[in-house]
């Protein structure tokens, strides 16, 4: 988490204020131009005639697309080797991809509720075949995990007012670094950052590809985590404008997945 977030009681970034513990963030370099770039790019994809009425399509592939992608990410292939291999990582991912599809789905509902609630279903859709049942949607017992996740089910409930590109990252981010299952935590971090896009009204139908670019530059964006972990000012810079160019990069998917449907 970065440091601002952290309970310690320290508030090392300037500016930090007990209102939004984010706001430092979007002054950080190349962060607010990077995230309404990506925002500019996620309208123009969702006005393309193909998507004004034909998004559920759009939104299918786009879902497909980003399963496979996170799947890769954590291990998995991006598809199944035959009809009889079910890999437990890309099955996880599909069902994960399977519940946001589209934007409209209940679980939209439940995260601007109950984020916790909606992690926990998240876990228990990407780790159905990888842990024992009495574990799934449980986060590891220790009290260090369980602040952070109250902190950011805050953050995210009303806690801040940064725009939608920084919070998706910082819970993105967080997840990632805190792992908080063992087991998909990566497929739950990435499915938390396309929540928000969703719910944030940022990419509301789902049609953006971010997880494309994520695999695609596999190493640099687990160096990037890593410098959100660190929580250094250059660390979570490069993070969050990482971030924001996948949803620019994941638009441009978005489009071309429009422009073959229109063709």
């Amino acid at each position: 988490m970065p440091p601002a977030l952290r309970p310690s009681g320290r508030l090392p970034c300037p500016g930090v204020t007990p209102d939004d513990p984010l706001a430092p963030l979007t002054t950080l370099p190349g962060v607010a131009e990077a995230g309404e770039e990506a925002r500019e790019a996620l309208g123009r994809a969702h006005r393309h005639r193909a998507n004004l009425r034909g998004w559920p399509k759009s939104a299918a592939e786009a879902s497909l697309r980003a399963a496979r992608a996170s799947s890769v990410l954590d291990g998995g292939p991006l598809q199944f080797a035959n009809v009889d291999d079910r890999d437990p990582v890309l099955a996880g991912a599909l069902r994960v991809a399977e519940a946001l599809e589209g934007g409209e789905g209940a679980l939209v509902g439940v995260w601007r509720r109950a984020p916790l609630q909606a992690i926990a279903r998240l876990h228990a859709l990407a780790a159905a075949d990888l842990a024992d049942g009495d574990t799934l949607g449980r986060p590891r017992r220790d009290e260090g995990v369980g602040r952070r996740l109250e902190l950011l089910a805050d953050l995210v409930t009303g806690g801040t007012r940064v725009p939608a590109p920084v919070l998706a990252a910082v819970a993105h981010g967080e997840l990632l670094t805190l792992a908080p299952f063992g087991t998909a935590d990566g497929v739950v971090a990435r499915a938390v950052s396309r929540l928000i896009t969703i719910a944030s009204g940022l990419d509301p139908h789902g049609l953006g590809v971010p997880e494309v670019h994520w695999m695609r530059r596999s190493g640099d964006y687990r160096a990037a985590a890593r410098g959100f972990a660190s929580g250094t000012p250059d660390g979570l810079a490069a993070w969050l404008v990482l971030s924001s160019e996948a949803l620019h990069a994941g638009a441009r998917e978005a489009l071309s997945i429009a422009q073959g449907a229109s063709s």
